[in-house]
């Protein structure tokens, strides 16, 4: 939770600042305007005194041409000037009442002025400048009184009053002044506080969500100033960090996903040796009752010795046909079989393997449909395509049931054919549809086991696909299971 917000901080800054600024100027203004208007006033009583010397010197000072200039200089400085000659007339004067003007004139000349406070400023040889205090009026002038350079008399007189009030207007005005600043400064301040802090509130905001791993907020500015040029690093900080991250949940994924297939791998291995004991179990627990039946002559006659001679045989030969095709798919899947790839005709290949297997559907009432008489070239490895042929016909035969019919089909596409292998029959049920391509599983144990299958030959079918860089996969079907696999028909890429 946020405080002190940058707004009010901002705004507090700015009116502290002015507040402080228009506090000292008044302070000044107070302390000093007043000694400043009466400097200011005493060098425009003097520049006025020269003009008006440089004139009587000319002997131009009673002319009409030295009217307007006169007339600037009493008014411009708020000056009443006076000047009369030796015998006491008037040459010029810049106020209608000349007399009254005349009669102080004479007071300061003879001395009448004695009982004032009178403070000399300047005095030279020509002119003297005094501030005077009239305790009877109770007020204060600058008065500077002299000779001119053609003998006559000047007094030049403003009321000190005038600049004392003059400081006091220009103090409360800068007073007025001052606090409509602040005003305005501190609505002005608000605003653009606001507009610097929009940009550092929606940084802010950024951040937050950054925190809660939210990269998809972006900054936008114009890049005109340093709160812009933040903006865009937070934004490649923000990319960075997602990049980052992912890169991290990347590995861990993979990491997780090694762990998993370790341990599935492991559990394989245990399931292996487990389903090996349990495949050798059976056949050597025969082996060693018929040998020992034969050994004991249990039957003397030749007919049951041969029996029991062709069943050990018969499980031995299954065993060592279990170890050979063990051996095969570890070497398949270690990479161990190289993989030769040629050009030949799968439709031959398959009528090979159909007149294979012909005693097997006759014993089986099986009906076998291939209607294909067109060759069709394929690229693999022709001795690994017959194995894998073999184990979908195998299966094919030993699982066909009701009508009691296997259909063999090509479905060709752009660069492939798919080869089908349909069966009539129970469909596989789903939960086992992915779990038939492991090593020793069986849908039905019985089943297999009655015609002497071990569970290895779909492992070794998608091992062999595997090898060649296709797919293989099973369908069911309402009436049956269709096993299926693609080769190329184009020269593959080397």
């Amino acid at each position: 939770m946020i405080k002190r917000s940058l707004t009010m901080q901002y705004t507090g800054t700015i009116l502290g600042l002015v507040a402080g600024t228009v506090l000292l100027c008044w302070i000044i203004n107070t302390t000093f305007l007043e000694n400043y208007y009466a400097y200011n006033k005493q060098n425009a009583m003097l520049d006025g005194f020269a003009t008006i010397d440089a004139e009587s010197r000319k002997g131009s000072l009673a002319g009409a041409g030295f009217d307007v200039e006169f007339e600037n200089i009493a008014a411009n400085g708020n000056i009443s000037i006076l000047i009369i000659s030796a015998d006491g007339s008037v040459i010029r004067a810049s106020v209608n009442d000349t007399k009254a003007l005349t009669r102080q004139f004479m007071d300061v000349l003879f001395g009448d002025m004695k009982d004032t406070s009178t403070e000399v400023l300047k005095k030279t040889d020509r002119y003297e400048l005094e501030k005077q205090a009239d305790k009877r009026l109770g007020s204060e002038y600058l008065v500077l009184w002299g000779t001119l350079s053609d003998g006559n008399l000047i007094l030049m007189r403003s009321a000190f009053e005038s600049i004392r009030e003059s400081a006091v207007i220009s103090s409360r005005f800068l007073a007025y002044i001052g606090i409509l600043a602040v005003i305005l400064s501190g609505i002005i301040s608000i605003f653009a506080s606001r507009k610097i802090a929009e940009p550092i509130l929606e940084l802010t905001e950024i951040s937050r969500r950054m925190t809660d791993l939210d990269f998809n907020v972006r900054y936008r500015g114009r890049g005109e100033n340093e709160i812009d040029q933040l903006g865009e690093h937070i934004n490649q900080l923000s990319y960075a960090l997602e990049k980052t991250i992912s890169e991290l949940k990347s590995a861990n994924n993979e990491l997780q996903m090694d762990i998993e297939k370790k341990i599935q791998i492991d559990e394989m291995r245990k399931e292996f040796l487990s389903n090996v004991s349990h495949e050798l179990k059976t056949p050597l627990a025969l082996i060693q009752g018929y040998a020992e039946g034969l050994q004991e002559c249990i039957h003397e006659d030749a007919e049951s010795r041969d029996f029991y001679c062709e069943v050990i045989m018969d499980e031995a030969d299954k065993m060592n046909q279990m170890v050979k095709k063990l051996l095969t798919l570890n070497q398949l899947e270690f990479g161990n079989d190289a993989v030769t790839m040629e050009r030949f005709d799968m439709t031959e290949l398959i009528r090979g393997v159909i007149q294979s297997a012909s005693i097997l559907l006759k014993q089986n009432e099986i009906t076998l449909t291939f209607q294909t008489d067109m060759p069709m070239y394929v690229w693999a490895d022709e001795f690994k395509v017959e194995e894998v042929m073999t184990n979908y016909l195998s299966n094919a035969i030993h699982h066909a049931d009701g009508e009691k019919k296997i259909d063999i089909k090509y479905t060709q596409k752009a660069d492939y054919v798919r080869v089908s292998v349909f069966n009539t029959g129970k469909p596989i049920p789903e939960e086992d549809i992915d779990r038939i391509w492991i090593k020793f599983y069986k849908v039905d144990k019985a089943r297999t086991r009655e015609y002497g299958g071990s569970g290895i030959g779909l492992s070794i079918v998608k091992a062999i696909m595997d090898s060649f860089h296709r797919d293989c996969g099973v369908i069911n079907h309402a009436s049956g299971v269709e096993f299926w696999f693609e080769l190329d028909c184009s020269r593959p890429n080397l």
